[in-house]
């Protein structure tokens, strides 16, 4: 099978991305299924070693495609652009912000020029980007405007679980609020797009209720019966396999017994604390409806260990693997 090429921007480096990359390359079963190239800095790298005891020879490129992409070696398109002297584990700094921020940059060409298949990304602290002058609150946002997204669409994945989004960082009265039955109907067929081009065949869909027992037929509120339940019968109507709304405090059990194929969460905590309670460390967030795949860690910067060489990988490891899987498919 050809390993495809995935593209891990360092992330912050006062933060554990810098730690959780070289232990992730480290790994035999992340070789053994991808080409992984490193955007990064060089010195910060390897710090990062040193900080965790791992022992890889730096390879620098310019071109993805003069890579040694066998175990022990990190291929690695340096930036430069770290003052190693100067840089402060554990704090929020401009000079960090800045160079995270350009290390996504370069990712998200290589990934629109074709030369990586998907990018896998590590965290970034929204105060340092603010520090560094940086105008984003986060990844999705520097993703949709780099890549002229309109509306990234998020999916987190963790063993056989899939969770959609219908809202992400709003109040829970405003995420309420938006539960209307074209917003429902156009997350329900994005979904499904996007299952499909993630080389899932017919996919099975289920909407999650949004109130205790999905509203007991407006008993306990009555979005279900208003805008829910009208929609998903739409949406059958049009050939889409959804079922729903199914009471939030089951849906997520049966997903991740396979019994769909993806679930649409009706708000932000809702999916994240049940795909976390699974697994937190493997939980990892897919952004679908861009050119290309990214996948990513779903946890922080950790500044409370930066250095230490405490930070685990696995969710780094798993985000490589999960790209690695579905880039294939994602881009034909």
């Amino acid at each position: 099978m050809t390993r495809p090429y995935i593209c891990v921007p360092m992330g912050d480096p006062a933060g554990i991305g810098p730690e959780i990359v070289v232990k992730a390359l480290g790994s035999e079963e992340v070789n053994k299924v991808s080409k992984t190239v490193v955007v990064g800095d060089e010195k910060t790298l390897r710090q990062a070693m040193r900080f965790t005891n791992t022992h890889l020879d730096i390879n620098i490129i310019e071109d993805v495609r003069e890579g040694n992409y066998v175990s022990g070696v990190l291929n690695l398109i340096d930036l430069k652009n770290v003052d190693i002297d100067n840089l402060q584990m554990g704090k929020v700094q401009g000079m960090a912000g800045q160079a995270a921020f350009d290390y996504i940059k370069k990712s998200v060409e290589l990934a629109l020029e074709k030369k990586v298949d998907a990018i896998a990304t590590t965290p970034i602290n929204k105060e340092a980007l603010k520090a560094g002058n940086i105008n984003y609150i986060g990844h999705t946002e520097i993703l949709a405007d780099l890549t002229n997204t309109e509306d990234p669409l998020t999916m987190f994945q963790v063993f056989n679980l899939r969770v959609f989004f219908l809202s992400r960082h709003v109040s829970l009265k405003k995420a309420c609020d938006m539960v209307t039955k074209d917003r429902v109907l156009d997350y329900i067929k994005r979904s499904v797009k996007a299952l499909a081009r993630l080389g899932i065949e017919n996919p099975k869909l289920a909407v999650a209720g949004l109130n205790p027992h999905s509203g007991e037929n407006g008993l306990f509120g009555d979005e279900e019966v208003r805008e829910i339940v009208p929609t998903i019968e739409i949406a059958r109507q049009e050939g889409i396999d959804v079922v729903g709304p199914v009471p939030a405090d089951s849906v997520f059990h049966f997903g991740l017994k396979e019994s769909y194929d993806a679930i649409l969460s009706l708000f932000h905590d809702q999916g994240h604390i049940a795909t976390k309670m699974v697994d937190f460390e493997r939980t990892i967030s897919i952004t679908n409806n861009m050119p290309f795949l990214r996948t990513s860690v779903d946890h922080g910067t950790a500044f409370n260990i930066a250095g230490t060489g405490e930070a685990s990988s696995v969710s780094m490891e798993e985000a490589i693997l999960l790209a690695a899987k579905y880039a294939p498919n994602f881009n034909r």
